[in-house]
């Protein structure tokens, strides 16, 4: 059994038509996206519209329960003031068929691997989409979050960055983002012109893991932002650095 891991799309659709070009080649049996689908992103409505063309089952992200009732937080500086006012640009983009689209996502999914293995998805962790699971939490930490829910393979999203770690007898995932990866640099974090997925092969109680990288046209992308009207375009932009 084959399956691709998807996340944090972010309203990206020329990143996403990237994925999957080259998710493609692979022809997996399933695709499972990991929610954080339309919000901070040009393009929401279009990306919500592709996936509900292809079927695959979602995961519900922060972001996506956040645009079923959005409501404006506290900006504490200029970025998350811009960060805000694109975050309600994205829900005021959204009709009422992406909103029930939004209310079929699901907090986990599991999926049967053969044998007793199981696969477990969520965004941030099974007990909580904003969770963060990084390369430095501690068993202590993954134990409240995994205290209701343990698989041979638990997946998730929410960090934006690619992950595979072990926990207890099983494994943990995050294939990084597709619409919105990013490098902790120094000073600053950038966005490397890449989508990023997974791909997950089962077969005999054996799990091998694959990492890509899909590179992204910057002036396609740059083209569907100012062509989406989504404010601070320039900004949004501006961390959009080829890395290669």
């Amino acid at each position: 059994m084959r399956l691709a891991l998807i996340s944090d799309i972010h309203g990206n659709l020329v990143a996403f038509e990237a994925a999957l070009a080259d998710l493609r080649q692979y022809s997996p049996d399933m695709v499972i996206c990991l929610g954080d689908v339309a919000a901070n992103g040009p393009q929401p409505r279009q990306v919500l519209a592709r996936l509900r063309i292809l079927g695959w089952p979602v995961v519900m992200g922060n972001t996506d329960e956040w645009l079923l009732q959005p409501k404006p937080w506290t900006a504490v500086d200029e970025d998350s003031a811009f960060l805000l006012d694109m975050e309600l640009w994205a829900a005021e983009q959204l009709d009422s068929e992406d909103l029930a689209f939004i209310r079929s996502f699901q907090p986990t999914i599991s999926v049967p691997l053969g044998g007793d293995q199981q696969l477990l998805c969520y965004h941030g962790s099974p007990r909580f989409n904003r969770d963060l699971i990084l390369p430095t939490t501690t068993d202590a930490e993954l134990a409240s979050m995994f205290a209701e829910q343990q698989a041979a393979l638990m997946a998730g999203g929410h960090t934006h960055q690619a992950m595979l770690r072990r926990y207890g007898d099983g494994l943990l995932i995050n294939p990084g983002s597709v619409g919105l990866s990013f490098i902790q640099l120094k000073k600053r974090a950038i966005n490397p012109l890449w989508a990023e997925y997974a791909l997950i092969s089962a077969v005999n109680g054996a799990l091998d893991v694959m990492f890509r990288r899909v590179s992204i046209d910057k002036q396609a992308l740059a083209t569907a932002v100012y062509d989406s009207g989504m404010p601070h375009a320039a900004w949004w932009l501006h961390d959009w650095i080829d890395v290669a």
